[in-house]
């Protein structure tokens, strides 16, 4: 049963406290340099659809306005008048050249829209996901994928009317309704300014519904971005709701958020609403006028300034046609509200630029060593929260390093900077002895492998993932690299092998399977640097003897930064690095950490002390 209002508003306020705000309204005033921003992606069409479009538009449009001339003016005024058959004969077949004129005109006027439009609405959505995949870490920090998703999705559908229709629509009106002024003043000034005394105060009415009709579609998008971003989270967290029987409380959550949807798109459509009434009650105004004061000129006379009955029925003909395109462009503008509202939004992300930028002439790696420096380095993701203070780090090219400590430490945080997703607040980080805010980023991390406690599996097969981190390798490659770090066993006991495809995020594997996928990405990429991000820590002990030789052979010859609380993947460190609240409390090889029995030393005996327990 369909809840009242009041009971979903009673709803929304109980909800209120779990919303998590995921969007923001944009208070831009409109603009026609906003319009004008969108159109600059009709250009690269200037010469092929677009014209043709014109072309075929403003053919069916002249069609239009010659045949109320021809009916009025010629047809009863001269052909009928005088009886004149032949004439009238001429005319019918003229009248129906030109229909079939228009006709031909309106299918190629069609067809080179939706080409341009789908070719544009395509050009644009690239544009917008290309650049937000070059957005630094802090962007994505504050968005959820949710509204990430709307916008380049929802948000740039909403533009897909404006720019198969609209523009070409908005012409043809525009055209249409000069050209009868236009007529109308020839064939009678008298009577045409009778009829469009109205046209102000539609004007004026117009322009005060359009604050508001614009703020109430703006707030639609919003909602719904609201709404896609609970859907995203909650189909990806169904096992955590399901575990812990959250299933009612969700359905109430989603309940209200869809409340709130519903609510602005009911608002924004009312609003939308009264413009097409007032467009209606000008052409009743109108055609009254045209009536009482037509009949009244047809009465005086052609030779008092009065007019002929043709006259009469061109204007009766062209009235309909006057009011058609002002209904048209009264909608237009509605369908231009909701498009001004969603590339505000659209614009919002595109005029985003990363924290992280790319210098010109940046230096580009061709022959990385690997050999990393951390100069006096702080950094802090927030004012109120210093992630690393003055920390310095000198790790030699192939050496293998370890960072220990507890959650929050700036383990993670030593680990993004290395890659580039952040720059310091303070301090330098430099590799090979270059600056990273000089370093081509492209160069950089193409060197850089990554492999995370909660790896990433694309849908796809298995080769295609392995391959990820180098597109370009050969199948043997691939099979390779899987056999080295141990994939292999486990891949060949798959239905399809190699080519088994692994649904979304990989679900078909178990934890400890896609960590040794992860392995084998990392490996196939051949890196000069390898992260290990708590890496094994979904692997159990049976599978991480199986890797620890292929571990070895993994890290060898290369720098390697491991961040792991296992003491048997830390222990064969050269050097293991012990933070504490963003600061190096201590550092050593093992040995030198136990011999100290520091903050090391009570990390190893909580560890086995855990054990013993177990």
């Amino acid at each position: 049963m369909a809840k009242s209002k009041e009971e979903r508003v009673t709803k929304n306020r109980h909800l209120k406290r779990f919303y998590y705000t995921v969007d923001h309204a944009v208070e831009k005033p409109f603009n026609w340099q906003q319009l004008w921003r969108l159109l600059v992606y009709l250009k690269p069409y200037a010469t092929t659809y677009l014209p043709g479009a014109i072309i075929a538009m403003l053919v069916s449009t002249a069609v239009r306005l010659v045949v109320p001339i021809l009916i009025g003016k010629v047809a009863i005024d001269v052909a009928i008048s005088n009886k004149d058959t032949n004439l009238l004969t001429y005319l019918v077949i003229g009248i129906g050249i030109l229909y079939l004129l228009n006709y031909i005109g309106n299918i190629f006027r069609i067809k080179w829209v939706n080409i341009l439009g789908q070719n544009v609405i395509y050009d644009l959505r690239r544009h917008l996901f290309s650049h937000v995949q070059r957005l630094s870490h802090r962007f994505f920090d504050s968005r959820s994928a949710g509204s990430i998703l709307v916008r380049i999705m929802n948000d740039i559908n909403s533009l897909q009317e404006l720019f198969t229709n609209g523009i070409i629509n908005l012409l043809m009106d525009v055209v249409t309704l000069a050209g009868i002024v236009v007529i109308l003043l020839v064939l009678s000034p008298k009577l045409a300014l009778a009829i469009m005394v109205v046209i102000p105060i539609m004007f004026y009415i117009s322009t005060k519904l359009r604050r508001t009709i614009r703020r109430a579609w703006q707030n639609t998008r919003i909602q719904q971005s609201r709404l896609n971003s609970h859907l995203n989270e909650s189909i990806q967290g169904i096992r955590i709701t399901q575990s812990f029987t959250q299933e009612k409380e969700n359905e109430q959550f989603f309940d209200g958020i869809n409340s709130d949807n519903f609510e602005s798109w009911q608002i924004a459509t009312k609003k939308s609403a009264l413009f097409r009434p007032f467009v209606d009650l000008s052409n009743a105004v109108g055609t009254i006028i045209l009536i009482t004061y037509g009949a009244y000129l047809i009465l005086q006379g052609p030779e008092n300034g009065g007019i002929e009955i043709g006259t009469f029925v061109s204007f009766a003909f062209f009235l309909g046609m006057f009011w058609e395109p002002i209904s048209r462009l009264g909608q237009m503008y509605n369908q231009l509200l909701m498009a001004m509202a969603s590339s505000e939004r659209i614009f919002e992300f595109l005029d985003e630029q990363p924290n992280v930028e790319e210098r010109a002439n940046a230096f580009e790696f061709a022959d990385m060593k690997g050999h990393i420096e951390f100069d006096h380095v702080q950094f802090s993701y927030d004012v109120e929260r210093i992630a690393l203070h003055e920390v310095s780090l000198d790790i030699k090219a192939g050496e293998t390093i370890a960072l220990v400590g507890h959650t929050g430490s700036g383990k993670s945080t030593i680990a993004n900077l290395i890659s580039r997703f952040y720059d310091p607040t303070k301090g330098t980080v430099r590799i090979d002895g270059h600056d990273l805010r000089d370093v081509k980023l492209d160069s950089l991390r193409q060197q850089i492998s990554v492999v995370l406690q909660d790896t990433f599996i694309f849908s796809g097969t298995i080769m295609e993932n392995i391959r990820f981190g180098r597109p370009d390798a050969a199948d043997e490659e691939v099979i390779e690299a899987a056999k080295v770090v141990g994939a292999d066993e486990f891949i060949q006991r798959l239905a399809n092998g190699y080519e088994t495809e692994v649904e979304e995020r990989g679900n078909i594997l178990s934890a400890g399977e896609r960590q040794l996928l992860s392995f084998a990405r990392a490996l196939l990429a051949n890196p000069r640097i390898l992260i290990l991000d708590e890496a094994t820590a979904s692997i159990d002990t049976e599978t991480e003897v199986k890797i620890q030789a292929a571990l070895r052979r993994l890290l060898k010859g290369r720098t390697a930064i491991i961040i792991a609380h296992r003491l048997s993947t830390i222990r064969e460190s050269d050097t293991i690095f012990v933070l504490q609240q963003g600061k190096i409390l201590e550092y050593g090889n093992h040995e030198q950490l136990m011999k100290s029995r520091g903050e090391y030393f009570e990390l190893v005996k909580s560890q086995f002390q855990m054990l013993d327990a177990i």
